[in-house]
């Protein structure tokens, strides 16, 4: 057993609120940086002073969506979580108690065929679960006809989960990145890594030298309680952000994701050479330190729970004895974890791009979650 898997998070390291209602701003908090196992400790807006000329931080442009809408099924109150729209145009949801407590309900109200009554008159019915994992998954497809994106904009809310004091209005949950879609389509979560960027420190990076490569892709719920890995997800890189990838590379800059998402849309678009291609559809890719990665050499990201499944990711990048190290600064420092918390850049340990040598890579994407 590792460091790592022994941690445990007090509740008082539960970030609660947005930082703006802790501090000054979205930019008042703080970032762990850490570079093999060396670590220092900043404030977020000293980043630039992190950073250099000729990295790219790739970033994605998702909006987050509010996603949560209270509904019934039979007598029972349910909050539904609308996760992913699927290529059929079927929406996937979870229901969940609307207690507080933030428990999953394991049976969302019996097998398929169960209807959810929601606001406004409308209904949907339970048609099988995502991944075909039988009448206790936890993830639903849908059928009901219904204008979900319509339906958000007048009874949703953000979701939020029980470490978290109140509700917040959707424009907590949305980051300087964010851009509407034209056909209503977002994040059921907000890709809570770039939360803490202001338009002033975007500024500050870019005069320092530092490019940004938008991407786009649309998470789904990732349940607090069972951390599995992520559900197959939309996602987008535009031509642009592929040539930008790949003259850094060339030109020996830094390939730094902005958070896990901007990682699993990036890596699905490189190919074995390590060359990025544009590309667009729905990628199952799940990161794991045998898979490697490709194109990515440093990252930005919130503080996981020790079984979170994005760790395999973090080990992916940086290795296992980095986060092993930075995770316990973390918790001896008292950082802030989850979405309304404190961050973590990761970064190569030496003078060079990145963490260690090529290896193969198969080409099988293990089926995600």
């Amino acid at each position: 057993m590792t460091a790592l898997d022994a941690l445990r998070v007090p509740a008082e390291l539960l970030a609660r609120v947005p930082a703006e209602q802790r501090g000054a701003g979205r930019d008042d908090v703080r970032l762990l940086v850490s570079r093999g196992r060396e670590v220092s400790h900043h404030a977020f807006r000293e980043l630039p002073g992190q950073l250099r000329a000729g990295d790219v931080l790739v970033v994605n442009t998702s909006p987050t969506l509010a996603a949560a809408v209270n509904g019934r099924v039979g007598g029972n109150r349910v909050v539904v979580h609308f996760s992913t729209r699927g290529a059929d145009g079927r929406w996937a949801v979870e229901l969940r108690r609307p207690d507080g407590a933030g428990a999953t309900l394991p049976r969302p109200g019996g097998p398929a065929g169960a209807a959810v009554r929601l606001p406004g008159g409308s209904q949907l019915v339970l048609v099988e679960p995502v991944g075909g994992a039988g009448d206790g998954a936890r993830l639903w497809w849908t059928r009901g006809g219904i204008d979900v994106p319509g339906l958000l904009r007048r009874y949703g809310r953000p979701i939020r989960y029980g470490y978290t004091e109140r509700d917040q209005p959707l424009s907590a949950y949305q980051t300087v990145f964010a851009l509407p879609a034209a056909d209503g389509s977002g994040s059921a979560e907000m890709p809570s890594a770039a939360r803490p960027f202001t338009a002033g420190l975007v500024a500050a990076l870019v005069s320092r030298g530092v490019q940004f490569a938008p991407l786009t892709l649309h998470t789904g719920v990732a349940s607090a309680e069972a951390h599995e890995p992520p559900y197959p997800e939309p996602f987008e890189v535009p031509s642009t952000t592929a040539w930008l990838v790949n003259a850094a590379r060339a030109g020996g800059g830094r390939v730094i994701a902005v958070g896990t998402t901007a990682v699993r849309a990036l890596e699905s678009s490189a190919g074995p050479d390590g060359v990025v291609r544009a590309a667009a559809g729905w990628t199952d890719l799940v990161v794991t330190p045998q898979r490697g990665v490709r194109v990515v050499d440093g990252l930005l990201t919130g503080l996981h729970e020790p079984r979170a499944s994005h760790l395999l990711m973090l080990e992916a990048v940086a290795g296992r004895e980095a986060l092993d190290r930075g995770y316990g600064e973390a918790l001896r420092h008292r950082y802030l974890w989850h979405e309304f918390g404190d961050v973590h850049l990761l970064l190569p340990a030496g003078p060079g791009r990145g963490f260690r040598e090529p290896r193969p890579v198969p080409e099988h994407h293990s089926p995600n979650c």
